[in-house]
């Protein structure tokens, strides 16, 4: 993994290219309605790796709780560290924004994702059955949280 990663926030002229990496990444991906709605109410951000977007991230704070709310690093550019760079971007910016805990959910079946919030600090708190759109039906979503310690 190269050192050189960069953030900056997403703004809706970027919205074609995080629309190319989404569906990339997501057999259920955020629509452009979703994203659109995202950059009016919520920290929105980009990563790019020499240059070239790689992932994106959103998140949502009120008052001292935030919610990981979407993260994605292009199929491509996975495996290398990318993941837990932008993680780390985002809880930051909740610490930033005065979050104490951050929550999220990840598909049951997603143990690449589950791992990497793991390794970050989260631990399960519980299961929402039937919360995500599956192929075949729905899947349940594992809930986590995280103090954010400054």
């Amino acid at each position: 993994m190269t050192d050189a990663v960069s953030f900056r926030r997403m703004t809706a002229a970027d919205l074609e290219t995080v629309l190319k990496i989404e569906y990339a990444a997501f057999s259920h991906p955020w629509t452009r309605g979703i994203f659109q709605d995202a950059l009016n109410s919520y920290d929105c951000w980009l990563m790019f790796e020499g240059g070239q977007q790689v992932g994106h991230g959103v998140i949502n704070v009120i008052i001292d709780e935030a919610h990981l709310l979407n993260i994605t690093v292009k199929p491509e550019s996975q495996g290398r560290g990318l993941g837990l760079r932008l993680l780390e971007h985002l809880m930051r910016r909740a610490m930033e924004l005065k979050a104490g805990v951050c929550f999220l959910e990840v598909r049951a079946s997603n143990q690449s994702a589950y791992r990497l919030y793991e390794r970050y600090g989260f631990n399960e708190v519980g299961r929402r059955r039937d919360y995500y759109p599956a192929v075949g039906g729905r899947e349940d979503a594992l809930v986590m949280a995280c103090t954010l310690i400054d």
